[in-house]
């Protein structure tokens, strides 16, 4: 089993970015994911920094290098800048929306399939093999049944598994907008948005009239409240096909989390609980862990 290193989906500082991944390149990463997926207006870091940033972990790191696209166009610029990020010629590319697989394809490039694509079934992911794709990220709620499942139809059908990776430690990306929900909540318009989700480097955690917690806003990006933890899935990770797991960073804590992860997949026996939600990977309510209210 592999281990991977999501993109950052939150809006950090340059500083921050730059110190976080010199953090992570020490560490027994398989695979790490640069770039912005979320929204085109945060620029800590542009392409080129982005591929100069791959080019330094690349002297200092065995992991694999990809970059990720947007995950929603909204304008013929970032059009254009997702076509400067296909015709990189430095870095596999993560593609998180049908724009990047048309270019990718049309280029005869290997790509990765991000979580945004919604590919659920074995004749979705045919079509992609065609194009290009040799790993699919499943979309966060899909179960450990329901990616089996699909598996097998590949297999029915006669086509070449691709790799498959797993979100398995994060806020779960839930859905996307056009509107930002953070600038609204500062009562600021998108286009004046001042970059105010930087203020929150871990997301704005959003409750019921209630006061239970129910999901974490990231600017156009809704999350889930929780972060979901499969390490106490291993051995259902292991059993339902995952090639690697998706590690999505977070401010603090992150090197705990790999060394966990690490220790398991080296042979240590996995936790019986662990903090986080797993109601997706058995194919229940995402925000539920199943073992809490008996369901697994």
């Amino acid at each position: 089993m592999k281990l991977s290193l999501g993109p950052v989906l939150f809006y950090w500082d340059k500083a921050q970015l730059s110190h976080f991944y010199a953090e992570m390149s020490a560490l027994p990463l398989d695979v790490i994911y640069l770039g912005e997926t979320v929204c085109s207006k945060r620029r800590a870091f542009s392409l080129d920094q982005w591929l100069g940033l791959g080019r330094e972990l690349q002297t200092c790191s065995q992991a694999q290098l990809v970059i990720s696209s947007l995950t929603l166009i909204e304008a013929a610029s970032e059009l254009a800048s997702l076509r400067r990020l296909c015709d990189n010629g430095e870095l596999l590319v993560e593609a998180n929306d049908m724009g990047a697989v048309q270019f990718l394809a049309e280029r005869n490039l290997p790509f990765v399939g991000g979580p945004a694509l919604n590919l659920y079934n074995g004749h979705a992911l045919g079509q992609l093999l065609d194009c290009g794709m040799t790993r699919w990220v499943p979309p966060v709620e899909c179960s450990a049944t329901l990616i089996s499942d699909v598996i097998e139809q590949v297999r029915e059908l006669g086509r070449p598994v691709p790799e498959v990776e797993i979100f398995a430690y994060g806020h779960l990306p839930l859905a996307y907008s056009a509107r930002c929900f953070t600038a609204r909540s500062e009562n600021r318009p998108k286009d004046d948005c001042q970059f105010c989700c930087i203020n929150y480097p871990d997301g704005l955690a959003l409750t019921s009239q209630e006061g239970q917690p129910l999901f974490t806003l990231n600017g156009i990006q809704t999350m889930s409240a929780q972060v979901t933890n499969l390490l106490a899935d291993y051995s259902g990770l292991v059993a339902c096909g995952a090639d690697l797991l998706r590690l999505s960073p977070r401010l603090q804590g992150m090197t705990e989390v790999i060394g966990a992860f690490e220790r398991v997949r080296s042979g240590e026996a996995p936790p019986v609980f662990v903090e986080g939600c797993n109601g997706y990977w058995h194919g229940q309510a995402g925000m539920l862990r199943v073992e809490e209210v008996g369901l697994c």
